[in-house]
């Protein structure tokens, strides 16, 4: 609800605010009817929504049935989303009025399809035409879904967290499917988002990262339940949070470093006009974030600002304050508390202080995990119980951890990661195209943006704008790479393979990074 100063309690979105006990009730009875769906302990119920107090309804209502609820990204193509309620055998996906006929095409038959209307504040800032935003003809609507039900009363069950897919070396994401914690590790799993994210009883916090991204995912669904204010936006807009934080007097924020740095290109007149001085805690994750932009962040609001070292797959293994950071410049900082972390070499061999090799994790309270239907995939990435990502990097005498480079082709960019092998693939299915090569270079704003370089087959005419209009025509826009070249001569290894990463040295040799 809102106080006289305009400060909101409960969940918020736009101009609507919903009250915690209102919140758990309209959760309890889509529990119920998702009950009445045959959804039970380990199903799945797929979500295909932007930011919305909708999605957490749903996250919830799957999460009080034992349920997987699998959030997908809103902006993959029907093909995209298509495989992924495809591997999760998802009974149930719940979406927005604008995204319903995606959904549809990429639903398989006997997926029962729940629809919210697209909100204002939604409409508003992704310019969706309204007529879009309403729910057409025929559409199962998800507020009669949730009137038609009375509150769920069934016995409680083993809880799990969200089932979240992350983007595949092999052309295909893969859903890390964790098992339900035990009461102990649900604790140790409390304390951990409390130290880490922040999140405590009473906390005023803004989301305006995706959903559909593990740390942000997390993040929500904790403070649904403890914060005393939890602001959703529909999406990152620099002046908007600042304006935010003052009117709200946020003291708890998730970021990642994309966002630090449009805040940075603020104009220092806008910057100063906003009060921040409500910030308590400020954690941010999911890319590396330049040295200079986190000093100037750290110079504006202040040592309110953490950092967490991790994946979806390992949890949060460093943490690191601004000034334990401040003293070692670059660093994502320690072990986090029952965390430990191995820098090994190719044989498995575990090197000393100081020299670079792969970086191997494990959090010893974190249920298990496995890659839903890729058992053989989740055994790749272990070493004697530890489990790496494919970053490289090393530990300073101190204990803190530098990272270097990444051992495998993944980019991130903007904090999203985007695997090379996927849009490869792509490539090399429109005709005329012998091989293809995609890989980070630096950029300015999100940390790594794409570059595409494509080899025609002889005697076959290739121009990029047909190389982009085909990709686009099968990925989400954002994998897309930004710049797209005719290479006639790929340089390859004695393998054949393409020999990337002297591809890659020319754009990062003059960019005082690696990642």
């Amino acid at each position: 609800m809102e106080a006289e100063d305009g400060r909101v309690s409960g969940i918020a979105s736009g101009g609507r605010t919903i009250d915690r006990a209102t919140f758990d009730a309209r959760s309890e009875r889509a529990a119920a009817g998702l009950a009445a769906l045959g959804i039970g302990q380990g199903d799945c119920v797929a979500i295909l929504m932007r930011n919305d107090i909708a999605f957490l309804e749903a996250s919830y209502a799957a999460i009080r049935l034992g349920a997987y609820a699998v959030p997908i990204n809103w902006h993959f193509h029907p093909d995209e989303i298509g495989y992924i309620l495809r591997d999760c055998a998802a009974k149930v996906l719940i979406t927005h009025a604008d995204l319903l006929e995606s959904a549809q095409q990429a639903a398989p038959s006997g997926v029962v399809i729940l629809a919210a209307p697209t909100p204002d504040e939604i409409a508003r800032s992704f310019a969706i035409a309204p007529e879009r935003c309403a729910l057409p003809e025929g559409a199962r609507s998800w507020e009669d879904f949730i009137a038609a039900n009375a509150p769920w009363t069934g016995a409680p069950r083993p809880q799990t967290l969200s089932m979240i897919y992350t983007s595949g070396t092999t052309g295909h994401p893969k859903g890390v499917r964790r098992a339900p914690p035990t009461p102990e590790q649900q604790e140790a799993l409390n304390e951990a988002r409390r130290v880490v994210y922040g999140v405590s009883p009473g906390i005023r916090t803004v989301m305006a990262g995706p959903l559909y991204h593990s740390a942000p995912n997390a993040f929500v669904l904790r403070a649904a339940r403890l914060a005393e204010a939890l602001i959703l936006m529909p999406r990152f807009e620099p002046e908007e949070l600042l304006a935010t934080i003052e009117r709200q007097r946020i003291d708890t924020l998730f970021m990642v470093p994309t966002m630090f740095v449009r805040l940075l290109k603020l104009p220092e007149e806008v910057r100063r006009r906003y009060d921040v001085s409500s910030l308590r805690f400020v954690m941010h994750a999911a890319a590396p974030c330049p040295v200079h932009v986190k000093r100037d962040m750290i110079e504006w609001w202040g040592p309110v600002i953490w950092e967490f070292y991790g994946a979806t797959e390992s949890g949060a293994v460093t943490i690191v304050s601004s000034e334990e950071w401040l003293k070692k410049p670059g660093t994502v900082g320690r072990p986090s508390k029952g965390a430990t972390i191995s820098i090994q070499d190719e044989n498995g061999r575990e090197l000393p202080q100081g020299e670079v090799g792969e970086v191997y994790s494990s959090i010893d309270y974190y249920p298990e995990f496995t890659y839903h239907n890729l058992p053989e995939k989740r055994a790749e990435i272990e070493r004697r119980g530890l489990i790496t990502v494919g970053d490289m990097g090393y530990l300073d005498p101190d204990g803190y951890l530098f990272l270097c480079d990444r051992k495998r082709d993944m980019v991130i960019s903007g904090g999203v990661n985007i695997y090379p092998a996927e849009i490869e693939a792509v490539a090399i299915a429109l005709p005329g195209v012998k091989d293809c090569a995609v890989f980070g270079i630096p950029d300015e704003e999100y940390g790594e943006a794409l570059i595409a370089l494509v080899e025609p087959l002889p005697g076959h005419a290739l121009d990029t704008e047909t190389v982009s209009a085909h990709l686009k025509s099968h990925l989400a826009s954002y994998k897309v790479p930004r710049r797209i070249e005719i290479a006639h001569e790929l340089p390859r290894e004695d393998s054949g393979k393409i020999f990337k990463r002297r591809l890659r040295e020319p754009f990062w040799k003059d960019a005082g990074r690696r990642i």
